[in-house]
């Protein structure tokens, strides 16, 4: 059974950055796909970026391209996302989702393990 804790999540001012950070546990880390969703209250989850097995390739939603970086470290079983130019409507509660196989990386349910979540909040 893989498990996914994140950190990283707090509060920032628009226009500024963070850092999340998902390691995972009971799994061979380099066979995993990996994810970050975001949600809001009220809303479906939401795909933001995912990365293939050796980190290759890398795939963002349209609202993530050019300020945020999906990146994973198969060597510390630790996956990242690097948050730039970060706006109030970035504000969520962000998830890592993990997966071995899969068609569809940018729907929830193609993904069979996840995190608990961290909150990012960006103040105006």
């Amino acid at each position: 059974q893989v498990q996914l804790v994140e950190s990283g999540g707090g509060l920032v001012q628009a226009g500024g950055s963070l850092r999340l950070s998902c390691t995972a546990s009971g799994g061979t880390f380099s066979t995993l796909s990996l994810a970050w969703f975001r949600q809001t209250s009220g809303k479906e989850r939401e795909f933001v970026a995912s990365i293939n097995l050796s980190g290759s390739r890398t795939y963002y939603a349209d609202s993530a391209k050019g300020r945020f970086a999906i990146s994973r470290d198969n060597a510390k079983n630790t996956v990242y996302l690097q948050m730039n130019s970060l706006k109030p409507e970035d504000r969520a509660v962000y998830y890592c989702a993990a997966r071995f196989l899969g068609s569809d990386r940018s729907n929830p349910s193609s993904y069979g393990f996840w995190g608990q979540g961290t909150q990012v909040t960006v103040s105006s």
